[in-house]
């Protein structure tokens, strides 16, 4: 599995790859949506995006509907990794068409079990 981290913390996307690095086999990182965008038609191969709702430039939200109106991203799973607690966020983002949501501060746990429920895991 290719993992695309996108958080404009590194240290939160430092985290999350040592999390899902058993699962992983090539993590790339980028520091908000835009770069993200580039990072996929980069690696179109990418099967996972988790994505950090705050950033500069392009936001998440923003990151999901544009990843989501381009059809030949159509498989990608798209994981939202926030703080955004409220469950207008949280529908909103899925309406956007976010498949799942992880809230911080998380686990490796937490993400393991998100990360089988996409059922990108056994």
């Amino acid at each position: 599995m290719k993992t695309l981290i996108i958080d404009d913390s590194r240290t939160m996307r430092r985290l999350l790859a040592s999390y899902i690095s058993e699962f992983c086999h090539e993590v790339i990182e980028a520091g908000d949506g835009i770069e993200a965008l580039e990072q996929l038609n980069r690696h179109p191969s990418v099967e996972l995006a988790m994505v950090d709702w705050d950033m500069p430039r392009m936001n998440g939200l923003e990151f999901v509907k544009a990843v989501r109106a381009e059809g030949k991203f159509a498989n990608l799973k798209l994981m939202m990794v926030t703080s955004h607690n409220a469950m207008e966020d949280i529908g909103h983002a899925l309406e956007e068409g976010a498949n799942d949501f992880l809230m911080k501060p998380l686990t490796g746990d937490m993400v393991t079990d998100k990360l089988r429920l996409l059922g990108l895991v056994d």
